[in-house]
């Protein structure tokens, strides 16, 4: 009987001091040493690659935003600010309809199939728009200028990166709306074109939200 009791006590005992060394190792040396690591490695990355603009953080590299207009009375769907560069469309996105306490960013893709009638509508409308928005005086779109990206939402629908065609064939209305000098503008667009990922990986890509804070600090010059 005692050593049955004996044996009990011994067999609890080691196993909480395993349970005692393996929360330690695990649970705070472990967490210490990869948070260490990354902010010392990969800091930026590991704070959520975060933007900043006049000393405050304004976003993330990794997530696209929208540069809409305020909604008016009665209105349910905003207008994009014209004089900002705009994103992909984000056709995907869903609605927070159980937390309405806090404005939830979801993510998602359309799941449409190519032929579907919604997609289609979906992309000939932002074809029409991309045309009419883009189009000022001295410079008109023409449907086979307007590039993909510029007509249909990524997989998650946050992408924050638009090809430099589409930058580009903004650049017009961005110059007319902020009464700057399409050259400018234009080299806006060029210094802030990024190439393929180690030269060969994805595609040329602008940053949306890098660009126009570049903008911003443009307009805020002349």
């Amino acid at each position: 009987m005692n050593n049955s009791v004996t044996h009990t006590a011994r067999l609890l005992g080691a196993g909480l001091r395993a349970l005692l060394v393996l929360t330690l190792v695990t649970g705070v040396i472990y967490p210490l040493v990869v948070t260490g690591i990354a902010q010392g490695l990969f800091n930026n990355k590991a704070n959520g690659s975060e933007i900043k603009a006049d000393g405050k953080v304004v976003g993330s590299s990794l997530i696209g935003q929208s540069y809409d207009l305020p909604l008016k009375k009665g209105q349910q769907t905003p207008e994009p600010d014209l004089k900002w560069f705009q994103g992909r469309p984000a056709n995907g996105l869903g609605a927070n309809s159980i937390n309405t306490q806090y404005h939830l960013l979801l993510s998602g893709a359309t799941n449409l199939a190519a032929d579907n009638k919604v997609l289609i509508k979906q992309v000939e409308d932002a074809k029409a728009a991309v045309i009419k928005d883009n189009s000022v005086p001295g410079y008109t779109v023409r449907p086979s200028e307007v590039p993909a990206d510029a007509v249909t939402s990524s997989g998650s629908g946050l992408d924050p990166d638009i090809s430099p065609a589409y930058a580009e064939l903004q650049a017009h209305r961005v110059a007319e709306k902020n009464n700057l000098p399409l050259v400018q503008v234009e080299k806006l667009v060029k210094d802030h074109t990024e190439g393929r990922t180690l030269g060969f990986m994805g595609e040329p890509r602008v940053n949306v939200l890098e660009l126009n804070i570049a903008l911003k600090d443009l307009a805020a010059k002349k």
